[in-house]
């Protein structure tokens, strides 16, 4: 797509990429709406891997697309509401079910606090519509229905309180409530008649709310903009700018303009060169699905993994929680942000505050991954997979005084220059271990 010139985008494009997302590399995504009543999408695969055609949207892998899924008309998701709901039964009125009846934000802050995250983006207002602050332009939200509680306003006090910066997700491109489109094949984006000069006008005062609310320090916009509402970006970005000098913006934005790329699962690309961020959840769907199981799940490894796999590459993660409806966040969930918490608290060094090293990721014959990063001071070599008990890894040697080695863990290692050849001999490594680092100081 080419890049689209707005006038009076000068002063916006000198503002650069803070330094604290730069070093932040983790954070929390929360996709948390009327869509977790039902909780129901068929688990066909992960976004990117399979085909992205009208068959796609009614077998939709996201819960929280369950709206448009049903919509579509056939497939398992309408099979399901069909039978469990009645074909009378609108989406809408699960509005009335959101009830949130167990929801201790503080709670929920502080597990993000433990697992070692540096922010939280809640979704504000997903694309059906439903928002969850107590919002002027819409009685579709959660303040007047459902909880009847401001739930966006309760979240960042708790969030905040626990040291952690505060976005906003919203979708600004899709809305079913106001527009009530089936999106089969295409977005409103390629079809503008779907998309008025009233809605585009919405989205941008339900967006320029959200900024003076909330001073988000993350601006998270999903899809794209209304067509018929770009001339008004400039000024959107302005006075979230001037409110918030240090905030940070995404892509999704008809790529008028952005602060960091977005890459969601399998869809996307690392960028060396550029910011980037990788947004997905611990399966295959952001909102909370009943019908996913734990062989559906990521690992804590496997999760450790993605994240030290991003943040080699010059990318932030952004892991997705999925709750209840009422509230609580299943213990799967739970259990893996607590297993990258206490990681994060032995080998954080070599995440928080880094770059991308002159190698990023070596696959090695013996199974093991080694991934790099690196501060001024420091080099870190981060082994993904170790075999447990006593192992010997070869690969090329760094251009650092073997000497100079620190096992982080305080894994027992041994490490041999031969011309040119790393070994290193590990031992003590328990089975299925998560990954172990070694630290090279420079000089």
């Amino acid at each position: 797509m080419p890049k689209r010139y707005l006038p009076h985008m000068d002063s916006i494009r000198t503002h650069t990429v803070p330094q604290w997302y730069s070093d932040s590399k983790f954070g929390i995504f929360i996709h948390w709406g009327i869509y977790s009543v039902p909780a129901w999408a068929y688990p066909s695969g992960r976004l990117g891997s399979i085909p992205f055609d009208e068959r796609w949207y009614a077998y939709n892998p996201y819960a929280e697309w369950y709206c448009n899924t049903v919509r579509c008309g056939f497939g398992p998701s309408y099979e399901h509401h069909i039978k469990t709901y009645g074909k009378d039964f609108d989406y809408e009125d699960f509005a009335d079910l959101f009830l949130a009846e167990n929801w201790n934000p503080d709670e929920w802050a502080e597990l993000f606090k433990a697992s070692g995250a540096r922010y939280v983006i809640p979704t504000t207002k997903h694309h059906d519509g439903f928002c969850l602050w107590n919002t002027k332009y819409t009685d579709f939200n959660a303040f007047q229905r459902g909880p009847k509680r401001d739930l966006i306003t309760d979240l960042c006090r708790s969030v905040r309180s626990q040291g952690l910066r505060f976005g906003v997700y919203y979708s600004g491109m899709l809305n079913w409530h106001v527009t009530n489109n089936v999106m089969l094949s295409d977005y409103e984006v390629h079809h503008p008649e779907n998309c008025t000069y009233e809605y585009a006008d919405f989205a941008y005062k339900q967006m320029l709310e959200l900024i003076d609310c909330y001073h988000p320090d993350i601006l998270w916009n999903d899809l794209d903009w209304p067509l018929k509402g770009l001339d008004d970006l400039p000024y959107l970005f302005a006075h979230y700018y001037n409110a918030v000098p240090d905030g940070v913006t995404n892509d999704r934005w008809h790529d008028v303009w952005h602060d960091y790329k977005t890459k969601e699962y399998d869809s996307g690309k690392k960028l060396l060169d550029e910011k980037w961020e990788c947004c997905q959840g611990m399966g295959l769907s952001f909102g909370y699905n009943q019908v996913e199981d734990l062989s559906g799940m990521m690992s804590s490894n496997e999760l450790l993994q993605l994240l030290i796999d991003t943040v080699a590459f010059n990318g932030n993660l952004l892991l997705n929680v999925g709750p209840k409806a009422d509230g609580t966040i299943p213990n799967s969930q739970k259990e893996r942000l607590q297993d990258i918490g206490k990681w994060l608290g032995v080998y954080g060094k070599a995440i928080y505050n880094t770059t991308p090293y002159d190698r990023q990721k070596e696959a090695l014959p013996t199974g093991e991954t080694l991934y790099y990063t690196q501060t001024p001071s420091s080099v870190f070599l981060l082994i993904v997979n170790p075999k447990a008990g006593q192992s010997t890894l070869s690969f090329p040697a760094l251009p650092l005084s073997s000497a100079h080695m620190k096992s982080l863990g305080n894994i027992p290692a041994f490490l041999k220059n031969d011309n040119g050849i790393w070994h290193l001999t590990m031992k003590n490594i328990p089975q299925n271990s998560a990954p172990v680092v070694f630290e090279f100081t420079k000089g």
